[in-house]
């Protein structure tokens, strides 16, 4: 394990400079107000605006619809908007994570079909990985795709599917081949069409009411031959390159800074003793995160595939996500609230409280991270 070369992202200020003024003109619009919103805020029009200024999709070739810009390009563009609140939840995955895994191991329909509607904002992915009473063990899959002509029939269930509600698609991990002693074998991706028949989506509703968390069940849903994910029994394969693009990005230390931005902004330029010490300490956090997480970025551009690289990172970052709710209150006395406009503070302290449970969950948890970053130092 290494993060010894830390990418130099000097060469894409204007970049950086263009995302914070299509940003600034849509926070005049009023698209968005920073404390309320964040990156996993559900926003089609936005979506679309940042596809047609170039921002989704940006690594990707020409003629699928991409820019062929560098992922440390993107990596500026990724971290820009996420300082600024802004509401990326309905492209979010599918440039992440979904559209890179469709363009390596997908199949040239999938491809054509898919990636050009995403790089325009018009297409939104869900992640079909979790299944209800396993906990973390993710291999531990029961949802079945038994072969059928022309391609698949899924039956089974999927939970916590963020958005399945309104995506388009979902790329869902199933079972298709008998469980052995070996449960990582026998496991498929497949790009499921989300108006296809046979779904089933109820909501789960989170502790401050919002329906973002969703159960999908399927019921002898087809799946053609095309919309598989590399090969059929490589699924344990594709999840794992998968999630190495889901666990390294500044959205797994980013997504309280709005509430840092606005603890700041409450203290003002004459902090008192204690306040300094624990502002410092948060802003000290968020840039050793930041180099790591850069770090990451350039050995997914060189190729490499830094999974332990990235659970350190995701481990690290969602818990300093969660400790900064904490050390906000120890700095400033205040009373979180949902709505309050005439306070940024309280009302991102609110905010920050009642997702912050769900950081060191999404994207696999604390244990299963220390697990995977134990077996990449031989500790098991």
């Amino acid at each position: 394990m290494h993060f010894d070369d830390v990418p130099d992202l000097s060469p894409y200020e204007a970049t950086r400079e263009r995302v914070r003024e299509f940003l600034a003109v849509h926070a005049r619009q009023g698209t968005f107000v920073p404390w309320k919103t964040t990156w996993s805020t559900f926003d089609a029009s936005f979506t679309r605006s940042a596809g047609e200024h170039g921002f989704i999709g940006m690594t990707w070739p020409q003629h699928v619809g991409g820019c062929q810009r560098s992922a440390l390009e993107r990596y500026v563009v990724a971290e820009e908007m996420l300082a600024a609140g802004a509401p990326c939840g309905a492209h979010w995955i599918a440039d992440r994570q979904s559209g890179p895994q469709i363009l390596r191991h997908g199949s040239d329909r999938a491809r054509q079909e898919i990636l050009p509607r995403i790089a325009r904002g018009e297409c939104w992915f869900g992640i079909g990985m979790s299944e209800p009473d396993v906990g973390s063990d993710l291999a531990s899959v029961r949802t079945r795709a038994d072969k059928a002509p022309g391609g698949w029939r899924i039956n089974g269930s999927k939970i916590w599917t963020t958005n399945a509600h309104q995506v388009h698609y979902i790329i869902a991990l199933v079972r298709t081949e008998q469980a052995t002693a070996r449960k990582h074998d026998g496991l498929t991706q497949l790009i499921v069409d989300m108006d296809a028949p046979g779904i089933t989506v109820r909501p789960v509703r989170d502790l401050s009411g919002h329906h973002e968390f969703n159960q999908v069940h399927f019921d002898d849903c087809f799946v053609p031959d095309d919309m598989v994910v590399g090969a059929p029994g490589q699924g344990w394969q594709m999840v794992t390159s998968e999630l190495s693009l889901e666990r390294s990005g500044p959205d797994r230390f980013l997504s309280a800074y709005q509430l840092l931005d606005a603890l700041v902004e409450r203290i003002g330029p004459e902090p008192q003793p204690h306040q300094a010490m624990l502002v410092g300490k948060l802003v000290s956090q968020l840039t050793a995160l930041r180099r790591m997480s850069i770090s990451v970025a350039g050995m997914l551009e060189a190729g490499h595939n830094p999974a332990v690289e990235a659970a350190l990172v995701k481990d690290l970052g969602t818990t300093f996500e969660q400790q900064t709710a904490e050390l906000a209150r120890l700095a400033v006395e205040a009373q979180p609230r949902q709505h309050a406009a005439a306070d940024p503070y309280a009302e991102a302290l609110a905010q920050v409280m009642l997702t912050s449970p769900s950081f060191t969950l999404r994207g696999g948890t604390r244990e299963i991270l220390r697990g995977v970053i134990a077996r990449g130092l031989g500790l098991r």
